[in-house]
C-alpha cells in the first residue's frame, strides 16, 4: 500500500483530485455541529493533490481529525483536518475541508484563506471519518 507522499508523488497530471471524502452520514451530524457560516455548504472531501489524471493512486486509510475553523470574512470559511498527525499537505498548503462559501467564492480558496488568515483551534478535536477517493 502507498503512503499518501508516495501517492501524492505518484500522480500524473489531469483534471482530478486525489484525498479522501468524509463519511455521508458523520457529515450531516457535523453540519450541525459546526454550523456552516456561508449560504452554501461544501463540507465533502479533504484534497491530498489537485489537478491528477483519473487513475492516480489512491491515498492510504488514514486517521483524521478537525483541529481548526478559518474564515476569511468574506465568503470562505475552512475546517483544518489533522491527517495521520500533520496538517501540512505534502506539495504546500493546510489539509483541510472547505467547509462552505459564499456566492462567487471557489473552494479552491481555502488554502489561500487559512494562509492569510490562520485558523482558531477547536478543542477538543473531532475525528472525522474520511475514505480514500478520486473525484471530479
Amino acid at each position: 500500500m502507498l503512503t499518501a507522499i508516495e501517492a501524492h508523488e505518484q500522480a500524473n497530471s489531469g483534471d482530478h483530485v486525489i484525498g479522501w471524502k468524509v463519511d455521508p452520514d458523520q457529515r450531516r451530524t457535523l453540519l450541525q455541529r459546526l454550523p456552516p457560516k456561508y449560504s452554501r455548504a461544501i463540507a465533502d472531501h479533504v484534497t491530498l493533490k489537485p489537478r491528477v489524471a483519473a487513475d492516480a493512486p489512491l491515498p492510504p486509510p488514514c486517521r483524521a481529525e478537525i483541529v481548526g475553523r478559518s474564515d476569511d470574512r468574506r465568503g470562505v470559511e475552512a475546517l483544518v483536518v489533522r491527517v495521520d498527525g500533520s496538517t501540512d499537505r505534502p506539495g504546500g498548503g493546510t489539509y483541510h475541508i472547505t467547509w462552505s462559501l459564499s456566492p462567487g467564492r471557489k473552494a479552491r480558496e481555502s488554502n489561500d484563506a487559512i494562509a492569510r488568515h490562520g485558523w482558531q483551534a477547536i478543542e477538543p478535536p473531532i475525528p472525522v471519518r474520511l475514505e480514500p477517493a478520486v473525484f471530479p
